[in-house]
């Protein structure tokens, strides 16, 4: 059967604004660019996967079903501009922060690699030709550990936070493979680099 090669994406900071914990219809608000990413990713043959931490259920600040409802507001918001998320992922742990049953050190959290390695056997993708965007470095290390190439984007961060506070004082070789000013951005330059 044949394997597809995908795009994991974050969600909040990457796809949509950062503000914190996401617990209301009215805070989501894509990015401007954001549709138009997708569709280039649709037409590229590649899947466009989600791949969140949700930490804010172990917390205990929202449920699961408002995760839920969060993303399926979300693709239709996508769908509305011709754009489409081929699957999302949510982590709802925290190692130390969680309540009852969500209190453990999971696989799935990133930096952990566990959500990109169910997407590819549910979804028969090929880890070797995909890529991970995000804005944190816990998206970073999770495609490290996947094996897969990734990209920093700089657009997703509260006000006082910088990417590049981030990526001061890593190892070489531990950072993403290129930094963007933005999810666009990140998506041409991986249809770029699968050509080369």
């Amino acid at each position: 059967m044949k394997k597809f090669p995908a795009i994991f994406l974050d969600r909040d900071g990457t796809l949509i604004e950062e503000v914190g914990y996401l617990d209301r219809l009215e805070r989501l608000k894509l990015f401007p660019d954001s549709a138009r990413a997708i569709r280039l990713i649709n037409s590229s043959g590649m899947k466009a996967v989600v791949a969140t931490n949700q930490s804010g259920i172990a917390r205990g600040y929202f449920t699961e079903s408002v995760v839920e409802m969060l993303n399926d507001h979300l693709q239709k918001l996508l769908q509305a501009q011709g754009a489409q998320i081929d699957r999302f992922y949510y982590c709802p742990h925290h190692p130390t922060e969680g309540l009852g049953v969500y209190r453990i050190a999971c696989t799935c959290r990133k930096p952990e690699a566990g959500m990109l390695r169910q997407a590819a056997e549910d979804m028969n993708l090929d880890l070797s030709r995909s890529y991970l965007i995000g804005d944190k470095p816990t998206d970073i290390e999770a495609a490290s550990r996947a094996g897969i190439k990734s990209v920093l984007i700089r657009s997703g961060h509260l006000p006082g936070q910088s990417p590049d506070l981030f990526l001061e004082g890593r190892n070489a070789g531990s950072g993403p493979d290129w930094v963007a000013a933005n999810l666009f951005e990140a998506v041409c330059w991986i249809l770029q680099d699968r050509q080369s």
